[in-house]
C-alpha cells in the first residue's frame, strides 16, 4: 500500500488574492499655495510678537546706555532698575543713577484706580446691555426693530464725535474728577455689547421660556433664572472683552480724571515721558511701565482666549 505524503501547511496565511495589496507610501509634498499661506501666517505673527519683544529689550536695558547701542536686539547694560523704578522700591539715588527722573511713582495706586473703574464699568455695561439684548430678541413691542437699527448706526459713528457733549455733560453734573465721571459714558450700555447678546438670545429655544411662564415665572424671573444661566459663557465672554476695552481706555480718563486721586494707569504712563531727566525720557521705564500694566489683559485672554473666539463664532449673523 503506497502512502500518500500531504505537503506542509505553511506556517503564515496565504494572501487573499481578493485583498488588494497596499499601495507604496508616496512622499508627501508641499504645494506652493500651502507653502505661501504658511510664510505669510509666520510674517503676521512676527510683526504681532515683534513690538512686545523690543519693549522687553527697552525695559531690561540701562537708560543711560541705551541710546550708545539703539539697534542692539538685546537688552544694553541689562538691568531690572526700569521695573524697580515702576513699582516704586528704587530709591531716588538708584532711578537717577540709571537714567530715570527720580521722581515719586504711584503705581500702586494708579493700579487701584484702573482696576475700580474697569470693574465698575465692565458690571454696569453687561448688565444693562443684557437686559436691553433679551429686550431686542424675545419682547414684542411697537417699533423694535427701527429701534434695534437706530442702536445699530451708532457702531458707526466714531467716539470722539461724541466726547465734548458727554464732556459738557459731566462738567455741568460736576463730575470732573470722580470715579461716576469716568464711568459714566460706558456705564449703561454699548451697541456692540447689545448686538453680541442678542444674537446668543435669538438662539435659545422658546420652548424653555414657554414652559417657565407656563409655569407662572414672568419676564424678570425668566431672565434671570433661565436665560442668563444658559447665556453663561456669551456674558463672561462679554465681561472679558469690556474689561480689556476699560483698562485700555486713555482719552476719556485723561479728559476728565486728571487729578492723580481718580488717575488711571494708561493716563499715568504719560508722567514717564513729562518726568524728563536732563539726559532724556525714561524710555526704560515707560516701556517697563507699559509691559506691567499690559500683564492683567495678557493673562485675561490667556486663560479665556479659546472660549472668547468660540463664542464670538457662535453668535454671529443668524
Amino acid at each position: 500500500m503506497t502512502a500518500v505524503v500531504q505537503p506542509a501547511a505553511s506556517s503564515t496565511p496565504a494572501r487573499d488574492r481578493r485583498t488588494p495589496s497596499p499601495a507604496p507610501a508616496r512622499r508627501r509634498t508641499i504645494r506652493p499655495g500651502r507653502l505661501i499661506a504658511w510664510i505669510a501666517l509666520f510674517l503676521v505673527v512676527l510683526a504681532t510678537i515683534a513690538p512686545f519683544v523690543w519693549m522687553l529689550r527697552t525695559a531690561l536695558s540701562n537708560n543711560r546706555s541705551l541710546f550708545t547701542d539703539p539697534t542692539s536686539p538685546l537688552p544694553v547694560d541689562f538691568t531690572f532698575g526700569p521695573f524697580e523704578r515702576v513699582l516704586g522700591t528704587a530709591s531716588t539715588a538708584e532711578a537717577q543713577a540709571e537714567g530715570g527722573s527720580g521722581a515719586s511713582i504711584r503705581f500702586w495706586a494708579y493700579l487701584r484706580n484702573s482696576v475700580v473703574v474697569s470693574v465698575l464699568i465692565t458690571a454696569g455695561q453687561v448688565f444693562f446691555s443684557a437686559m436691553a439684548a433679551y429686550a431686542f430678541a424675545r419682547l414684542r413691542w411697537p417699533g423694535r426693530d427701527k429701534v434695534f437699527f437706530v442702536f445699530l448706526t451708532a457702531l458707526m459713528v466714531p467716539p470722539v464725535f461724541t466726547m465734548l457733549p458727554n464732556f459738557t455733560l459731566i462738567k455741568s453734573l460736576g463730575l470732573l474728577n470722580t470715579y461716576p465721571g469716568i464711568v459714566a459714558p460706558f456705564f449703561f450700555m454699548t451697541p456692540f455689547a447689545i448686538f453680541f447678546l442678542r444674537q446668543f438670545f435669538l438662539g435659545i429655544s422658546r420652548e424653555v421660556e414657554e414652559a417657565a411662564m407656563i409655569d407662572g415665572a414672568g419676564y424678570f424671573r425668566t431672565f434671570f433664572r433661565i436665560i442668563v444661566p444658559m447665556s453663561r459663557a456669551p456674558i463672561i465672554t462679554l465681561c472679558i472683552l469690556t474689561f480689556i476695552n476699560a483698562w485700555n481706555e486713555y482719552f476719556w480718563p485723561q479728559l476728565v480724571g486728571q487729578d492723580e486721586s481718580v488717575r488711571v494707569l494708561t493716563v499715568a504712563l504719560g508722567a514717564f515721558v513729562s518726568a524728563t531727566p536732563q539726559t532724556g525720557p525714561d524710555w526704560a521705564g515707560l516701556m517697563a511701565a507699559a509691559l506691567v500694566a499690559a500683564i492683567p489683559t495678557m493673562l485675561l485672554f490667556l486663560a479665556f482666549g479659546k472660549k472668547i473666539i468660540n463664542s464670538i463664532q457662535f453668535t454671529g449673523m443668524k
